[in-house]
């Protein structure tokens, strides 16, 4: 070879060796011509061969590569297909069903009703700990009383929203 060789021109001479490298990868001579013409494309676009030290090496890192990076894609997208069925067949789930949108206004007139029965306070308390995600001690010193009594208040209300539960598990 002369020394203004190019990597293409290698790849060329050892083109049967590193197609036999694609093919032990992918198991496939089609898809291994594949690979052969991008490796091709990608070395004939690189540098000359004087900057490579062991071009034979990069030539088969380079098929290796596409093949290995191919072999990847393909087992992925695989993964993902599914063979045989209609996709416009397929029963589309619906989020939101009447009998759906019924039962949360049920449990949520349960719940306006369950917390409207309870001293105001302990509604208070409740809401702070629920809604505003604020710590009993915070609480404790929005509502003028102590931790324990926050904690007490708390347990009452959801005491009391216990009949709720069962309304969320229909």
């Amino acid at each position: 070879m002369s020394s203004e060789a190019t990597l293409s021109d290698y790849f060329l001479q050892h083109r049967q060796q590193l197609r036999q490298l694609a093919i032990s990868i992918v198991r496939t001579a089609d898809l291994a011509d594949e690979i052969m013409q991008d490796a091709y494309l990608k070395l004939a676009d690189g540098c000359c061969m004087r900057s490579v030290q062991k071009p034979l090496f990069y030539c088969c890192q380079v098929v290796r590569n596409l093949a290995m990076d191919h072999f990847r894609r393909h087992s992925t997208e695989a993964s993902y297909r599914s063979f045989g069925l209609d996709v416009e067949q397929l029963e589309r789930p619906c989020a939101v069903t009447p009998e759906k949108v019924l039962n949360e206004r049920r449990v949520i007139t349960a719940i306006e009703q369950a917390l409207g029965r309870l001293p105001e306070r302990t509604r208070r308390a409740f809401e702070l700990y629920r809604l505003q995600d604020m710590t009993q001690r915070d609480i404790a010193a929005v509502l003028g009383c102590s931790a324990t009594l926050v904690n007490f208040m708390i347990r009452d209300a959801l005491d009391a929203l216990q009949g709720c539960r069962d309304l969320l598990d229909d």
